[in-house]
């Protein structure tokens, strides 16, 4: 199973495999959903509100999304298929 920090920084898969970003992990590692989301990597934080299965921050990150961008709201299943975060069962990953 991924770690937290691995499922936030995953860029996408080959195969079996998770793919991490090196770089993002090692800087924003330690950032919580609610900071991610206010630094603006909502991909981040919409992913590390996933991992946690807490509603408060899937709607928290919905909000700030919903609040800064520039379009018409979006309710979270539009923002699973805007980030392309889903639930996948990998036993590894490999840091690029």
């Amino acid at each position: 199973m991924l770690s937290r920090e691995e499922f936030v920084f995953t860029i996408g898969y080959d195969g079996p495999v998770a793919v991490v970003d090196k770089q993002a992990k090692k800087k924003y590692k330690n950032l919580s959903t609610r900071e991610l989301a206010e630094k603006g990597l909502f991909r981040a934080a919409y992913s590390s509100a996933a991992f946690s299965k807490d509603p408060e921050e899937l709607r928290f990150v919905a909000e700030v999304y919903n609040r800064l961008g520039a379009h018409s709201p979006v309710d979270l299943p539009v923002l699973d298929r805007l980030f392309g975060v889903f639930p996948v069962d990998v036993k590894r990953s490999v840091t690029l």
